[in-house]
């Protein structure tokens, strides 16, 4: 067992009772082939919950920051994140998160670059349309649905990959792409909250 499926077991044996995680979507997450996850983003715990919950290994981009330390960059490179420059077009985090998913990998992403302080959906970076368009990945759109409270049901949903050929085919923007995204988003918060 490599150190990540250890990782994922041991958070998934202490996050899901701690929480009370509810999955539901699980099917709409292709076994192999690139997948990109889009998921809102309340709590510092959103990467580790998505990781538990999809049923692959899931590749996450991480600030910067955390790579500054060398025992932390350790640790999150071997959780399969990498680094990205927030606030600004991080070329080489682009690269990156092409190349996972041309190696047919899941690439995890929070459109919404940062968290939400009031748990309302906050508009989409382009960057989620950005991996849509340029890349032949499933888009799965993911809400996770709290909050964050010991013992407070906490629901993580699936819903069903949204079909970007339209879009590729017409040579949508980024932004139309994160916008369509976002509106997926969206729709899982309004149907299962």
């Amino acid at each position: 067992m490599n150190f990540y499926m250890f990782a994922r077991t041991v958070v998934k044996h202490v996050l899901t009772p701690l929480y009370r995680i509810e999955v539901s979507g699980v099917e709409h997450i292709p076994k192999e082939g690139a997948v990109l996850i889009c998921a809102n983003h309340i709590s510092n715990l959103d990467p580790p919950v998505v990781g538990i919950t999809c049923p692959r290994p899931v590749h996450f981009m991480a600030k910067e920051e955390l790579f500054h330390t060398p025992i932390v960059k350790q640790l999150v490179s071997r959780l399969h994140a990498f680094p990205v420059r927030r606030g600004m077009g991080d070329r080489e985090a682009l690269r990156t998160g092409l190349a996972l998913l041309k190696e047919k990998k899941v690439l995890g992403l929070f459109p919404e670059g940062t968290r939400s302080k009031d748990g309302k959906l906050k508009k989409g970076l382009a960057g989620a349309g950005f991996f849509a368009l340029r890349s032949d990945a499933v888009v799965v759109p993911c809400a996770i649905i709290g909050p964050y409270r010991v013992g407070k049901r906490l629901k993580v949903v699936y819903g069903a990959p949204i079909d970007f050929a339209p879009w590729r085919e017409r040579r949508a923007s980024a932004d139309e792409a994160t916008a369509v995204i976002m509106e997926h988003i969206q729709q899982l918060l309004d149907e299962h909250q």
